[in-house]
């Protein structure tokens, strides 16, 4: 480990000398870069040189132990340090895990009803309104993309852009089939339905990760609708973009303009794109490695949702929470942090 923080500490100090050529300075796009890759290793260099004064403070306390009068004192000093060093060390080990490329980007969610009909597509609707208002306690932006409401205020389907530093860091463990038991509002006999939705959560890609040929993509454009298939828009501003090599299709209608549509239909396409590359990547090191807590697989069914008995269990790491109405209203806090502490867990496993 202390070969590696070596190596980070001399790529730090390299770093720092060239981000402050003026050469570099120059090529806006490389300063940039090298900016950002010198802040990724901020933290844990000053973390390793917080580790080497403690040690230096150790060696400085343990020469003062052979003199009488400062031995006690030495001592107390020296195992205090001592106990302080080894929760660095934990620090370092936990900043050592390669950070996720994608955690400071905004995210593109879908969430699309699944099994349980008009159920099923009002769950969607309260999985949608649980992430708004997560979103609003974490002050992020929420852009609706394209939807397909019901009749009775559920959702088909919904997608859209949660704007924030950190979204993705947050959200990324929400990928999966999110599972409710509960007795719907239709349902006279009292009996509880079983339903489902599928929750997508992809990262905001930039022009430089994904490269798209213009030519492989076909504009279509349409008039916005609401529920019901009622025109809300009487022009055709609506786009839809159609990726023609994979058949990927990213809508979007909900903004006032033709221009502002295609701008976020092309968003939500090269997330697609990126998002099936990253499946790809996923899968290989799950192979390797079994750190399966993040891999956000559109199949498993990662949490449910029990209103009689007010429990939301997270069935990836096992774990229950018994406040519904709080959990609903966006105190997701609780359940992401034990996700992402199970999540270091398993990566620091599998680096053993």
């Amino acid at each position: 480990m202390f070969e590696k923080l070596e190596l980070v500490e001399k790529r730090y100090e390299e770093l720092n000398s060239q981000i402050s050529d003026p050469k570099i300075i120059a090529n806006n796009n490389e300063w940039r870069k090298l900016v950002k890759e010198h802040s990724s290793m901020e933290d844990v260099v000053l973390k390793y040189r917080e580790y080497k004064e403690m040690i230096k403070k150790m060696e400085e306390a343990k020469e003062m132990m052979g003199d009488t009068e400062l031995k006690e004192l030495a001592e107390e000093e020296y195992y205090k340090d001592k106990e302080e060093l080894s929760k660095i060390e934990e620090d370092l080990k936990i900043l050592l895990i390669p950070k996720d490329p994608n955690d400071d980007k905004s995210v593109i969610c879908e969430i699309r009803s699944g099994a349980g009909g008009e159920e099923a597509a009002l769950f969607a609707g309260t999985l949608f309104r649980m992430y708004g208002m997560y979103a609003e306690k974490k002050h992020w932006k929420i852009d609706i993309l394209n939807e397909n409401a019901t009749e009775l205020g559920g959702y088909k389907e919904i997608s859209f852009m949660v704007t924030g530093k950190g979204a993705y860091s947050r959200l990324k463990f929400e990928s999966g089939v999110h599972r409710v038991q509960r007795v719907p509002d239709t349902e006279s006999s009292g009996r509880i339905h079983t339903s489902t939705a599928t929750v997508a959560v992809l990262p905001v890609v930039e022009d430089v990760e994904i490269d798209i040929n213009p030519a492989d993509i076909k504009m279509e454009v349409f008039r916005a609708s609401g529920a019901g298939g009622q025109h809300v828009n009487k022009t055709s501003s609506a786009v839809r973009l159609i990726h023609i090599p994979t058949g990927i299709v990213a809508e979007c209608q909900t903004q006032r303009s033709q221009l502002q549509n295609r701008e976020y239909a092309m968003n939500l396409l090269k997330s697609r794109l990126y998002d099936i590359e990253k499946q790809k990547q996923d899968s290989k090191i799950a192979n390797a490695r079994k750190s399966q807590v993040g891999s956000g697989d559109r199949s498993e069914k990662i949490r449910t949702y029990n209103y009689p008995q007010g429990r939301i269990t997270d069935h990836r790491i096992g774990y229950s929470i018994y406040q519904m109405e709080n959990f609903l209203n966006g105190d997701l806090d609780e359940m992401i942090d034990n996700l992402i502490a199970a999540d270091r867990a398993e990566k620091l496993k599998g680096d053993e």
